[in-house]
């Protein structure tokens, strides 16, 4: 099968690649479209990120059509539309015409959106339900979100409109961006540029004068400071990024807030994976109900190692202006 691949060099190249056998409890998935993620390039780059490569073909979501299945997996037919966060649980990563997975992370795909669509949802939909579900928010419930126009910033605010949780501040970098959350609901008071002076006072300011009692952080570093400060005491930090410095430690533990690690590989590394199932048919409904509606995405090419260079630079240097990268197999 065509692939690109990783190669001893630690670059990514054109390539062919046999294709994966299948074991009883697995499905084979022809890819149809595929989703990039910033832990994409970070595994070529970071040490961190590298411990998680589990084959020289890199991708973690996809949505594709069932070609074959082993004797034990019951719950899909071939010819059976299907999305899935792959993760390092498959025989590969999603850079390939093909992949093997356990049958029991797969879902069905929304029938009212295309491959390219759904291909979008995994990491971001997987991601945003963890951070929803494990919250509990009521509407009463005072929110900041950084990095709001992000893949997942995006999604959980549809979810958390969807459910009447509207006391939200999020914080954006450009006008285009602010544009996105007006679009989606969002209030130009609510929306706060973090490029702009003053951050701190601007940020409570938009929320009363009052400090929150979540923090949604999604962009780690110096916003995880920012996050930190305006935060009431017993507070909730929500760390999606890993990337919260030592001060901004320090100023949650002087203020007793409860940090919860949001990570979707837990799941996967103690073989829970209903998780992954049954939050991406949660997904399924609410996007077939027309309660959410999936990422905006943009196609960056077909499976090539040129699309996966350009996706790989747009993410590195910021540039996706809110759109999930696809590419088509």
């Amino acid at each position: 099968m065509k692939a690109v691949i990783l190669n001893k060099n630690f670059q990514l190249e054109d390539g062919m690649a046999e294709k994966p056998p299948v074991k009883s409890n697995e499905v084979l998935i022809q890819i149809k479209a595929s989703g990039f993620n910033p832990i994409d390039y970070q595994m070529l780059e970071n040490e961190l990120e590298r411990k998680l490569i589990s084959s020289p073909i890199l991708g973690r979501e996809l949505s594709g059509i069932i070609v074959d299945k082993g004797p034990e997996a019951t719950q899909f037919n071939i010819g059976d539309e299907v999305y899935c966060g792959s993760g390092s649980m498959g025989s590969n990563g999603t850079y390939a015409e093909y992949i093997v997975v356990p049958e029991s992370i797969v879902s069905f795909k929304p029938k009212n959106i295309s491959f390219e669509q759904a291909a979008s949802i995994p990491s971001v939909g997987l991601t945003s339900l963890q951070v929803f579900n494990r919250l509990k928010l009521s509407p009463e419930n005072t929110v900041l979100i950084t990095g709001a126009t992000g893949g997942v910033g995006s999604f959980l605010i549809k979810l958390l409109l969807a459910h009447n949780i509207r006391k939200i501040t999020a914080t954006v970098g450009s006008e285009a961006n602010r544009q996105i959350l007006l679009n989606m609901g969002l209030k130009d008071h609510q929306i706060i540029n973090y490029r702009q002076e003053t951050l701190i006072e601007n940020i409570l300011k938009a929320n009363n004068n009052q400090p929150f009692e979540f923090g949604i952080d999604l962009v780690g570093n110096y916003m995880s400071e920012v996050t930190a400060e305006v935060l009431k005491i017993n507070g909730t930090y929500v760390d999606v990024t890993a990337l919260a410095t030592k001060d901004a430690h320090e100023i949650l533990f002087n203020k007793g807030s409860l940090i919860m690690n949001i990570s979707n590989y837990t799941y996967g590394m103690v073989k829970k994976y209903e998780y992954y199932k049954n939050s991406l048919l949660e997904i399924k409904k609410l996007i077939e109900t027309g309660t959410i509606t999936p990422p905006q995405h943009k196609i960056i090419g077909n499976l090539s190692l040129e699309t996966v260079l350009q996706a790989h630079s747009i993410l590195k240097n910021n540039q996706a202006q809110g759109h999930k990268l696809i590419m088509k197999h």
